[in-house]
């Protein structure tokens, strides 16, 4: 059901110095995305009024990474605590009763829970409701003092706190939930009394509770899904739980992963049934994978399409390219952008390509460079064949026909074709088009020269050894004392 009077608002206008980092926090990735695109779209299936991200450090590069999400930017310049961040955010906010708050670092939050508080709010007729977890060490966290079962009567920051309410274990997730009626004369009421001479959403509740209005406190049924990043260790545990999720899911819809914690998979990733990937295999970006496929160990995939029973044998890389069924490649095969190639191509070991068109049933098994080359049907590439398509200032294209035979070691100096049932001779370096059924032959004649190379030897040593060999002319061989009596 949509929420018309409704309005979102997240928090990604800070730094994040504690993560000691350039970037902004917001920036951060963790599960395959930025950590503010993943509260943005837990938040979407609400169907709000309105959805507005607060920026600051960064903004420009913050709203880009929201920039397809159907977001309103509001530019918090310059950044004076999250109070004054729902200041900056009123005009963008608009006529709406009730207001969502979520920080920006809050990447594991549920669709689910997000509705769940809204429910529970507007059923409580609340000022306020905020969500809460209970941890089992809750240092850090600012805690939650209960005046009731249901409501609060404040939140007290760590620093803060009595040895009594240490033992409290109830926490702030820092997502609320508000009516606005009553956020905007209570957030008047606040006031800069910090080291940081900020205003704090925080601190809205004491004022609500001391005018009479009704904050809520709803506890979230996973504690796991409030985690902050503050730091380097909190964005690795959220990537790990991130990754524990996708792997789950694929492997409950029919995938076999071989030591799943070894293997990384992007939250778009989509990959069919008894499809089988080996250990310390990673799978990126919008990559889609079919059905009984392998993926073998380490190699990287990001943003292809492979088809049904593809095989990728172990150390591949393939980057934005398509392989349709059956096509077998590797090991060690590098797949740069735009290839494609069609059923039953085999790509083998130290294989390299590049915008090129590789046709159904064609081979390239070894040591070989295809860079943008349209190679037909059931053609042959030997072992270390090249395409020469650069000549230090534009890209030039290959074209191979169908049923042609490469020999090993050969150079196609691009641009060139070669048609349809042609030969080229090993070691050749081709710079015309060669006709169909044609063989182009392109290398020196062979010359042999017999005992040129004792000579040469012999050539090299007297010049290493001049002094040597000069004795030798010189000194003439002494005859035997029986050969001089005779």
């Amino acid at each position: 059901m949509p929420n018309s009077d409704l309005a979102i608002v997240v928090l990604a206008a800070g730094k994040g110095t504690r993560l000691k980092s350039g970037l902004a926090k917001a920036l951060h990735r963790a599960g395959g995305r930025t950590l503010v695109e993943h509260v943005v779209r837990a938040c979407r299936a609400l169907a709000a009024k309105k959805t507005c991200v607060v920026v600051g450090y960064q903004a420009d590069d913050v709203a880009s990474a929201v920039s397809t999400l159907d977001v309103e930017t509001v530019l918090q310049d310059p950044q004076r605590g999250t109070g004054h961040a729902m200041l900056v955010a009123r005009r963008a906010i608009g006529k709406v009763k009730l207001a969502l708050v979520l920080p920006g670092d809050a990447p594991l939050i549920h669709t689910e829970t997000l509705k769940a508080l809204v429910q529970a709010h507007r059923a409580g007729n609340a000022a306020a409701t905020l969500l809460t977890a209970v941890l089992d060490n809750p240092i850090g966290y600012g805690r939650v003092l209960r005046k009731s079962a249901t409501t609060v009567a404040a939140i007290v920051e760590e620093t803060q706190l009595t040895d009594e309410q240490r033992t409290i274990n109830e926490i702030n997730s820092s997502i609320y939930c508000f009516t606005l009626e009553k956020l905007w004369p209570a957030l008047g009421r606040v006031t800069p009394d910090n080291k940081h001479r900020e205003l704090y959403l925080t601190d809205v509740v004491a004022h609500m509770v001391a005018n009479g209005d009704t904050v809520l406190a709803q506890i979230a049924t996973d504690a796991q899904e409030i985690l902050g990043c503050n730091t380097r260790a909190d964005l690795a545990e959220v990537d790990r739980i991130f990754r524990e999720r996708k792997r789950a899911a694929l492997m409950n819809a029919g995938v076999t992963i071989q030591l799943p914690e070894t293997v990384l998979i992007d939250p778009d990733v989509a990959v069919g049934e008894d499809t089988v990937i080996e250990p310390c295999v990673q799978l990126l970006g919008k990559t889609k994978i079919g059905a009984r496929c392998t993926i073998r160990t380490g190699s990287v995939l990001s943003d292809a399409t492979l088809g049904d029973n593809v095989t990728i044998e172990p150390h591949c890389v393939v980057a934005s390219s398509r392989l349709d069924n059956d096509v077998i490649i590797g090991p060690f095969a590098r797949l740069r952008p735009e290839n494609h190639l069609k059923p039953g191509v085999r790509i083998g070991n130290f294989v390299e390509l590049k915008k090129s068109v590789v046709g159904e049933g064609t081979k390239a098994m070894h040591l070989t460079y295809l860079g943008d080359a349209r190679i037909g049907a059931k053609a042959n590439i030997g072992a270390g064949t090249i395409t020469c398509n650069y000549d230090g200032f534009h890209k030039y294209p290959t074209t191979i026909g169908n049923r042609v035979f490469i020999g090993s070691d050969t150079a196609l100096v691009a641009p060139v074709r070669v048609g349809d049932g042609a030969y080229v001779g090993a070691g050749s370096t081709v710079t015309e088009n060669v006709p169909p059924d044609a063989l182009a032959v392109a290398r020196g004649r062979q010359v042999n020269k017999p005992g040129w190379a004792a000579k040469n030897r012999r050539e090299l040593s007297a010049a290493e050894n001049p002094q040597s060999h000069a004795h030798k002319r010189k000194t003439k061989p002494r005859r035997s004392r029986k050969s001089r009596r005779r």
